[in-house]
């Protein structure tokens, strides 16, 4: 079963994993994970192997490495609230 993940969801997602995460590792863990951005969606495995980084020490760095990596188009207009609605 494909869990749906909001971008404004995803650090809370990415917390449930132990670090440091390999990226090899982040994309069997999170391999049933579709992101659903503001234009549509792509499963987050997609989106990991886009990053050029081996691991990810927390979180945070995970969650950053993967905002630098999806579409602009994705996180909507300038301006919008991310997550309304």
């Amino acid at each position: 079963m494909t869990r749906q993940v909001k971008l404004n969801e995803l650090t809370a997602l990415l917390e449930t994993a132990t670090y440091p995460l390999s990226v090899a590792t982040a994309r069997t863990e999170f391999n049933d994970v579709q992101l659903v951005y503001a234009d549509g969606s792509e499963s987050l495995p997609t989106v990991l192997d886009r990053i050029n980084d081996e691991q990810f020490d927390s979180p945070d760095e995970a969650q950053s490495s993967i905002y630098n990596t999806i579409p602009v188009e994705g996180v909507g207009e300038p301006g919008q609230s991310e997550g309304e609605g």
